[in-house]
C-alpha cells in the first residue's frame, strides 16, 4: 500500500474540478481509495506518459477525468509514496 500526497496544486485542481462536476466527487474519492490499495488496478488504466510528461502516470475515475500522479520514495521512511500532481479532463491535464 502506497500512501498519498496531495500537492498544493492538486488540491486546488481538485476543488475546482468538483465545483464543476460535483456529481464526480464520489467517485473520485473512490478512485483515490483505490489507488492507495492498488494504483495498477486494472479498472483505474494506470499508464505511463510521454512528451511534456514524460516520466509520470496517469488513471482514469471516469469518463473523461484523469489524475497524473508520480510514484516517488520517501526520503525518511525509503518506502514509495504516490504523489497526486493535478486532476482535470483529458484535455486540461494533457
Amino acid at each position: 500500500m502506497r500512501p498519498l500526497v496531495l500537492t498544493p496544486k492538486f488540491q486546488r485542481a481538485f476543488r475546482k474540478f468538483v465545483k464543476r462536476n460535483a456529481d464526480l466527487q464520489q467517485r473520485i474519492e473512490e478512485t483515490l481509495q483505490q489507488m492507495e490499495i492498488d494504483v495498477f488496478a486494472p479498472n483505474l488504466g494506470t499508464h505511463k506518459l510521454s512528451g511534456k510528461l514524460d516520466g509520470l502516470q496517469s488513471c482514469s475515475c471516469g469518463y473523461d477525468c484523469r489524475i497524473v500522479f508520480s510514484i516517488e520514495e520517501n526520503s525518511e521512511t525509503r518506502s514509495e509514496v504516490i504523489v497526486l500532481l493535478d486532476i482535470g479532463t483529458h484535455d486540461e491535464v494533457y
